[in-house]
């Protein structure tokens, strides 16, 4: 055998050599959560589950399935989001198509979620209704919705109420629209393009009562740019990431919103930045507002604010 026809033969490689050799290169290119993201990508290259990949170590990849995976960790290590991709993340256990036009959905935005669902069941026990609710005749706002995940998930956990999502991004909606349809909730959930400037509009009204308005509104100063990681500084739209040169600039709009939309007795949540709180939290310490209260995430950092507008 010559040499170059040598050279031009592909060596095989099974299931754990091609994960080490993903896991080593992303390692050498200090890429977080490397073994994780060498993982999620030859899982997406293979289409199968994490236990099927622990199970088939010795299982043969073929040449065209790992080409196509070393050229995805090459691209990792380059930067680009591990969700980009593969054009996916799970967020309150569902799963969100992500584009580089949407903020990709975070583990601590759940908490969002949480805090609402808590707030919407506390209601209905001082108003002497069932705690759990299927959110008949509830109209909910998420504002700013990005990949429409907060307004989806909403609509998953409440089967019976109606939301409204609206982002300043055309792009955004698009994708939220096609995550909206791939859940089932297309029917309920209605992606509007508009921004805090701008009164929500609901069936060409503007009078609608909103019983919940949820929102994850851009809040990284843009002062900070330089100090995030480059796949989120490079590959996530600055749109959804900077709030201002503080940071905590659109708060007062999306508060003034809220307080417009929501009916007496009606909730205001939304996701703090960091250190945003001594900003933000003297907007809802006025007379519009009532039972004001701070959520911390699982490492200790305020990360929900949520308000009821006073009856």
């Amino acid at each position: 055998m010559s040499n170059s026809l040598h050279c031009d033969l592909k060596i095989p490689m099974d299931v754990r050599g091609a994960l080490r050799t993903g896991i080593s290169r992303l390692r050498e290119k200090q890429v977080a959560s490397y073994t994780l993201a060498a993982e999620l990508l030859l899982l997406h290259v293979l289409g199968r589950d994490r236990a099927w990949l622990y199970a088939h170590p010795e299982e043969a990849i073929n040449p065209e399935e790992l080409d196509t995976f070393l050229a995805l960790i090459t691209r990792r290590a380059n930067g680009e989001p591990t969700q980009h991709l593969t054009g996916k993340q799970e967020f309150w256990s569902l799963e969100f198509e992500v584009t580089p036009d949407v903020l990709i959905p975070r583990p601590e935005t759940e908490h969002v979620i949480e805090v609402a669902l808590d707030r919407l069941a506390l209601r209905e026990m001082r108003a002497g209704r069932p705690q759990k609710t299927n959110g008949e005749g509830f109209l909910i706002a998420d504002i700013g919705t990005g990949s429409g995940c907060l307004a989806i998930a909403l609509a998953k956990e409440l089967l019976a109420a109606t939301v409204y999502a609206t982002d300043i991004s055309g792009a955004a909606l698009s994708v939220a629209r096609r995550n909206g349809a791939r859940h089932g909730v297309a029917e309920r959930v209605h992606f509007l393009e508009s921004d805090l400037s701008r009164p929500l509009s609901v069936d060409g009204s503007r009078e609608a009562a909103f019983d919940l308005v949820v929102s994850n509104p851009p809040y990284i100063p843009r002062r900070d740019a330089n100090t995030l990681a480059r796949e989120v500084r490079d590959h996530e739209p600055a749109i959804a990431l900077y709030g201002g040169e503080e940071g905590y600039e659109l708060y007062a709009g999306l508060i003034a919103l809220a307080g417009q939309h929501l009916k007496p007795g009606g909730i205001f949540v939304a996701e703090l930045g960091h250190d945003s709180l001594a900003a933000v939290q003297p907007l809802l310490d006025t007379r519009e507002w009532t039972a004001v209260g701070v959520s911390n995430d699982l490492a200790g950092i305020p990360r929900v604010i949520a308000a009821e507008r006073r009856a």
